[in-house]
C-alpha cells in the first residue's frame, strides 16, 4: 500500500486562497498596463498558498502549463487572485487560479486572466512526497475535478511526443 493511501483526503474549500494585489506605476509598462510577468508572479504566488495549504508540505512550481491573458489590468486597479487545488496526483497537483479586476473607484469587477499550474509536494531534502486526495464537493469542483484528469492525461500524450522527437 502507497503512503498517498495512509493521507487523509481533502475538501477543495479547505485550501482556496486569495490574494489581493494594488496595481502601481512600477509594475506597469509605458502604456499604464500591469506586466505580464508581474502577473504571473501574482499567479505563481496565490498557486502556491493553495497548493501549501493542501500538501501541508514544502511545494514547487514544477510547471505552469496554461495561461490566458483575457483583458488589460491598469495602473490603480486591484487584482484579486483566487486559487483552488483541482485535483491531487500521487505527489503533484493541479491548481487553477482566476484574476479578476476590481475598479474601486467605478465600483466594476471584470475576469482578465485564468491559469493552470502544477505544484509537486516535497520534504525538506527535496524528495517527493505523497500529497492527499481532493474532495470534490460541488458540481464547480467536480467538473475542474475531471478537466484536471483529461489535462494530465494530455500532457503525458504531449511528453511521450517530446521523447519520441527527442530519441528519432
Amino acid at each position: 500500500m502507497s503512503q498517498a493511501t495512509h493521507l487523509t483526503s481533502r475538501k477543495v474549500a479547505e485550501s482556496q486562497s486569495e490574494m489581493t494585489e494594488l496595481v502601481l506605476p512600477n509594475d506597469t509598462n509605458t502604456l499604464g498596463n500591469l506586466l505580464g510577468g508581474r502577473l504571473l508572479h501574482f499567479i505563481d504566488l496565490v498557486a502556491a498558498l493553495a497548493a501549501f495549504r493542501h500538501a501541508r508540505s514544502h511545494v514547487v512550481t514544477a510547471s505552469m502549463e496554461h495561461i490566458d491573458f483575457i483583458g488589460p489590468v491598469h495602473v490603480g486597479d486591484v487584482v484579486i487572485l483566487k486559487s483552488s487545488v483541482n485535483r491531487a496526483f500521487n505527489t503533484s497537483m493541479e491548481i487553477g487560479v482566476k484574476v479578476w479586476v476590481e475598479n474601486a473607484i467605478a465600483a466594476t469587477s471584470r475576469h482578465v486572466a485564468s491559469a493552470y499550474l502544477t505544484f509537486v509536494a516535497v520534504d525538506a531534502n527535496g524528495r517527493r512526497v505523497p500529497v492527499p486526495a481532493v474532495e470534490p464537493e460541488t458540481a464547480k469542483e467536480i467538473r475542474r475535478y475531471e478537466d484536471a484528469g483529461r489535462r494530465r492525461e494530455q500532457r503525458k500524450v504531449e511528453a511521450e511526443r517530446k521523447r519520441a522527437i527527442v530519441s528519432a
